[in-house]
């Protein structure tokens, strides 16, 4: 890995995901299949890690309906934080990054609409997700 966990610079980039919701869970799995240049980093918003992140990163709050994505010293949450990711992804997905142009408030509605969802629309696990040997290694 290179770089420490707590040296974030631009080698990797980190996703903070809510680690019981199905999507987000099969959300990391897509990312990853796709991170050709290794650039991510994972992390649940509920462990002990993840909670020290947002904390360094000055954000104290406890629970997101929000994917977050941390760059260097800043930190990104809903619909941007999910374009960011899209824009470093192998294929076709960089595309969605002129999504940025669409006001904010505009893209975290539907982002939120689904946030809001997402355990109705595609389950909860009883458990926190457990990473495959391989993606294991990118977890902090």
């Amino acid at each position: 890995m290179g770089n420490s966990p707590n040296n974030h610079n631009s080698a990797y980039a980190v996703v903070l995901f809510d680690g019981y919701c199905n999507f987000c869970s099969n959300s990391v799995r897509f990312i990853n299949q796709r991170d050709h240049q290794n650039y991510f980093r994972f992390t649940g918003l509920e462990s002990e890690k993840g909670k020290k992140l947002l904390k360094e990163h000055g954000s104290e709050r406890d629970s997101f309906n929000s994917v977050i994505l941390i760059e260097g010293k800043q930190i990104y949450t809903e619909s941007t934080a999910a374009l960011r990711i899209a824009r470093k992804l192998s294929g076709l997905w960089p595309l969605f990054y002129i999504f940025i142009f669409v006001p904010k408030g505009v893209r975290n509605a539907v982002y939120g609409l689904i946030a809001k969802n997402r355990y109705r629309w595609f389950g909860k696990k009883e458990n926190c997700f457990i990473p495959s040997k391989e993606l294991k290694q990118k977890f902090l």
